[in-house]
């Protein structure tokens, strides 16, 4: 499942990324925050937690997670945006396609260890799952993150099951994924379209969205969490080295992250319509 990409071109990524695919890079791609704002992310913002996440929102430039003085909130807010900002220029520069009309989610700094955390399971990164709702409803467009591992000497490590298309034939009727037509009714469209608009302003307004296609990829991910017999599988083990990155359509690629620490992790929705091989989307909507 892991490919490399040191010398292939953008078309070859997006490909590749469509085809279920971790696109790795042995090295980030794309200059880093400076050294010291790498140590002020990963020591002067732990007295300041509130979330397991602190996260920019670029149509708000808004900043959550951390509660702290102002120049705390300034700092780590400029860190995001900036990285944010070169993350989406090099793969808008490279896939263009592929990214065109796409919409920038959050910047992320997860700064904590991930082993032994001991959350609940649907809150869990160490249980395998696609993603599903984290940003509200998708409607079909997928999820696309660009992870940098920004511990200087700890592999951040994952592990996946497989892609959703082979985990819906394997255990889509356990799971209760019903197949079929996905389109909304016309008072949810609207509701939608109404949702929408408010997250430009109020970003969480979009978590209270919802859809067909978005309700039985919650359904999935929960199963998939709330399965010992599944989470004891067999699953193929990926290592991340200090200042790697890689990237992922993680709606069509089961992971968990079952160590590390210290991560930033650049979210954007891709629209369906750029995409030319079957999305999870196809796959649920085709009639059985």
């Amino acid at each position: 499942m892991l490919h490399l990409v040191e010398n292939e071109g953008g078309e070859q990524w997006a490909e590749a990324l469509e085809r279920g695919r971790i696109v790795q890079f042995l090295r980030c791609p794309i200059a880093l925050p400076e050294a010291a704002d790498q140590e002020f992310l990963r020591n002067g913002l732990s007295p300041f937690l509130r979330k397991k996440n602190v996260s920019w929102y670029p149509r708000a430039d808004r900043l959550t997670g951390v509660q702290a003085p102002a120049e705390v909130m300034v700092r780590a807010r400029r860190i995001l945006r900036e990285h944010s900002r070169r993350v989406r220029s090099f793969l808008e520069g490279r896939m263009p396609g592929f990214t065109r009309g796409w919409e920038p989610g959050t910047s992320s700094f997860r700064p904590l260890e991930e082993k032994g955390r001991q959350l609940g399971a649907h809150a869990s990164n160490e249980l395998v799952h696609v993603d599903a709702g984290a940003y509200g409803a998708t409607h079909g467009d997928r999820v696309l993150r660009f992870f940098v591992n920004l511990n200087p000497t700890r592999e951040r490590v994952w592990i996946s099951k497989g892609s959703f298309g082979e985990l819906l034939e394997k255990h889509g009727a356990e799971a209760g994924i019903s197949r079929g037509a996905l389109e909304p009714k016309l008072p949810e469209r609207i509701y939608s379209g109404l949702l929408h608009a408010a997250g430009r302003v109020f970003p969480m307004a979009r978590v209270l969205d919802s859809s067909p296609y978005d309700r039985r990829m919650r359904r999935f991910h929960n199963w998939m969490k709330d399965t010992p017999a599944f989470q004891a599988g067999p699953s193929e083990r990926f290592a991340f080295a200090p200042f790697a990155s890689w990237m992922v359509l993680t709606d069509g690629v089961s992971h968990a992250c079952i160590e590390g620490q210290h991560a930033l992790v650049d979210t954007f929705l891709v629209p369906l319509r750029n995409c030319k091989l079957p999305s999870p989307y196809a796959l649920l909507a085709e009639a059985r």
